[in-house]
């Protein structure tokens, strides 16, 4: 039985919404084999091809739409969203301003306007059309949590912190909210903000999947009872949440150089690249110290605890092997296998570096080196700590006793920037290990 154009339609956009693009992208095509200008069609595939990133062919079909259509600010919006992911954010601004003169009560193109101002860094020009949209549709947290960004952004965490207050009591049980709320409380400059981040922390130890999650954010939080490494949990999800633009958030906005430090270090200690070495990329996360490492490896494997940023890892085609796992446990499941490890950023989500650094030198072949970066706790009355972002920071001379404990020479140790976070630089320690040979 012969579906119409409508039926089809129709059927098409179940498929999409039920999460089977590549079937509705053959169904929408169909349609527009036969109807080359369905608007529908034209649309929602060009949707479709935004969402799988295939931004230039959404653009096409949407530059369609919108010239078929100039009245209509629907058409106008979804441009502006497809230019925004190529970064042409001027001419997505001017469809978003487009969409709003031609309906002024465009919730959406304000809120995508000021998406697009805050990837230019324009956080107060955001605030204020966010608060267009939230005014527009004040049940909108997501809109709400958008302005509150860019208010903490541009610097005015007060009421940055009444606009989370204000979508924590819209959707109570959005962790994602109280998170915002609290990292806030942390950041506004009183003389002792900790106290007034306890009840969003009381509130999270109640919405947060496990106890041991709960935690783990209280105490970036609080700046106390902080555990000695990360729950796997958070890693998993966290990773698996920024997976999808991992990649140019590091190296587009964030100057993010320790694969290339990593490699920097490798070369004073190693001969020429001979493709040799049996070498462990622990944390591997997209795979970006992959293509660095793969002259000097005779194989080379990346470990990693989030699926989603190994399925990217498998994409670049330069590792051997890519596993799932938790990295200090997979060295003590693989003893004397690796020739070199190297850890870019990973060991960061580790507090207490012992039991890492003693299953690091057993995964070790005897005149193995063990090279990573950490960041620079700058305090010398630490060890180590917990900071609000969820990451911990080492002293040097903690990793130095921590090496040798484990039974490491230490080779090298400096300080090196290793990306900027809000606009500064991060120091760390770029670390080089030996397991000399026992003859």
């Amino acid at each position: 039985m012969e579906l119409s154009a409508g039926e089809a339609l129709s059927f098409a956009l179940q498929l999409h919404e039920s999460g089977f693009p590549d079937e509705a992208e053959t169904l929408y095509r169909r349609i527009l084999d036969r109807f080359p200008d369905y608007p529908d069609a034209l649309h929602f595939l060009g949707l479709l091809c935004h969402e799988s990133g295939r931004h230039v062919e959404a653009v096409e079909l949407l530059e369609r739409i919108a010239a078929m259509f100039p009245e209509n600010a629907d058409a106008h919006n979804s441009l502006g969203i497809a230019l925004a992911a190529l970064e042409r954010h001027a001419e997505s601004e001017a469809c978003y301003r487009k969409a709003i003169a031609l309906d002024p009560g465009h919730a959406h193109a304000y809120n995508n306007l000021g998406v697009t101002f805050t990837a230019q860094d324009r956080h107060l020009e955001a605030v204020e059309v966010y608060r267009k949209a939230v005014d527009l549709q004040p049940d909108r947290v997501d809109f709400r949590c958008n302005m509150g960004r860019a208010l903490r952004r541009a610097g005015l965490k007060v009421e940055a912190i009444s606009v989370f207050e204000d979508a924590v009591v819209l959707d109570p049980d959005n962790v994602g909210t109280w998170q915002e709320l609290a990292l806030t409380l942390i950041l506004k400059d009183l003389e002792d903000p900790r106290d007034e981040v306890v009840p969003s922390s009381s509130k999270l130890s109640r919405l947060l999947p496990s106890a041991p999650l709960a935690r783990y954010w209280q105490a970036a939080c609080l700046g106390r009872n902080a555990p000695s490494a990360a729950p796997p949990l958070f890693i998993e999800d966290t990773f698996d949440k920024l997976a999808k633009g991992f990649d140019k958030l590091l190296t587009v906005h964030l100057d993010y150089r320790a694969p290339d430090l990593v490699v920097e270090a490798l070369a004073a200690v190693l001969p020429e690249p001979a493709r040799s070495l049996d070498i462990l990329d622990a944390g591997c996360g997209t795979g970006l110290c992959g293509p660095l490492l793969r002259d000097y490896a005779k194989s080379l494997t990346g470990v990693d605890l989030s699926s989603k940023m190994i399925e990217l890892a498998r994409e670049r085609k330069t590792y051997d092997f890519l596993i799932k796992a938790e990295i200090s446990e997979y060295f003590r499941s693989n003893p004397a296998t690796w020739d070199l490890i190297v850890s870019a950023d990973t060991l960061c989500y580790f507090g207490s570096l012992e039991t890492v650094f003693e299953n690091a030198f057993d995964a070790l072949r005897e005149g193995g080196f063990f090279v990573f970066t950490l960041e620079d706790a700058k305090h010398r009355a630490v060890d180590w700590r917990l900071n609000p972002n969820a990451r911990y920071s080492h002293e040097s001379t903690y990793v130095e006793s921590a090496l040798g404990d484990a039974g490491f020479i230490l080779t090298g140790i400096r300080s090196v920037v290793l990306r900027k976070e809000g606009n500064a630089p991060v120091r760390g320690h770029l670390v080089t290990a030996w397991k000399k040979p026992l003859v």
